[in-house]
């Protein structure tokens, strides 16, 4: 490998580290939530009535990682698991209204926190970053390969960015 994508991968994945542990940290202050959770109501969001399956899949977790905080949010009423109407032995996980405005919040406080470090950059270098990270992210979540993900995504600007 050489020393450039040696850089840009290690600045990267140090980069998202520490936005995901900031932004954990920022939701469990005032919500009471982990970015564990954030992210299987935000998935939930994108996709109602999924299956624990698709969650740990989609997110890269072990179904009993889901399992575990599923069983957390639905006791403080954040979302419900039902039995899936069109195939009994399935059962699948729904935010409730409650949970709803909890994700709202959620994306509001992240947006709120990482605002600051994107103020830093310009308009142009910020349309170069989703641009890029949309590269990126096409790459590594092309059909077939592990933890590849189905969901757009969608830049700041209001566009989709795939």
């Amino acid at each position: 490998m050489n020393n450039s994508v040696s850089t840009l991968s290690y600045l990267l994945n140090h980069v998202s580290t520490i936005m995901h542990r900031q932004g954990d940290q920022a939701l469990q202050e005032r919500l009471g939530i982990g970015m564990a959770q954030y992210r299987i109501i935000s998935t939930l969001q994108e996709r109602p009535e999924v299956q624990q399956r698709f969650l740990a899949s989609s997110l890269g977790q072990t179904e009993a990682s889901i399992s575990r905080q599923i069983s957390l949010l639905a006791d403080k009423g954040i979302l419900n698991v039902e039995v899936n109407p069109k195939n009994k032995r399935e059962h699948v996980t729904l935010l409730t209204p409650k949970g709803a405005k909890l994700a709202l919040a959620a994306k509001e406080i992240l947006d709120e926190y990482h605002a600051h470090a994107f103020d830093k950059l310009g308009e142009k270098d910020k349309q170069h970053l989703a641009t890029a990270l949309n590269d990126l992210h096409l790459h590594y979540c092309e059909p077939g390969k592990p933890y590849a993900c189905d969901l757009p995504w969608f830049s700041q600007f209001g566009k989709e960015v795939v």
